[in-house]
């Protein structure tokens, strides 16, 4: 039975292949922190070019702290992992903190797995990383 495949199989493979996965990114500013709303996948890609072209838009339009809100990331692969370090580094060069808040479990492993967690400001919530990019109070980042 080698070769079997589920029926509806290749109707099911037509429409992964037609669908197109986007990312959507909502930038605002709060007490002079940017804040970028980060939803959907983050790949190789359209989406990846996407959210690489918000990151480079607030370095160069915006100043002071990042937060970016991973919330609502249902996936983000290597290109997308590569593209936050590439801006860390340039926003840490330019003097500017960034926070990444609620990354799902999946992206949480993969930063803990890579040992970035210990580069990346994470935080559960958006006060905690708010206090910690402001000045208002003690919080630290996750472990």
């Amino acid at each position: 039975m080698a070769g079997v495949r589920p029926v509806g199989w290749n109707r099911y493979a037509r429409l992964r292949r037609s669908r197109t996965i986007h990312v959507q990114v909502v930038r605002k500013i709060e007490n002079n922190v940017t804040i970028l709303d980060v939803e959907g996948v983050v790949k190789l890609g359209e989406s990846a070019r996407a959210f690489s072209t918000s990151l480079d838009q607030v370095l160069r339009e915006d100043f002071g702290p990042i937060l970016i809100n991973f919330e609502a990331v249902e996936y983000m692969d290597s290109t997308g992992l590569g593209e936050l370090i590439g801006y860390l580094q340039k926003f840490n060069q330019g003097g500017r903190s960034l926070a990444l808040v609620k990354p799902s479990h999946r992206i949480l492993s993969l930063l803990k797995l890579t040992r970035l967690d210990a580069v990346f400001n994470i935080f559960q919530s958006t006060s905690e990383a708010m206090a910690f990019l402001t000045g208002g109070n003690d919080s630290q980042p996750q472990s």
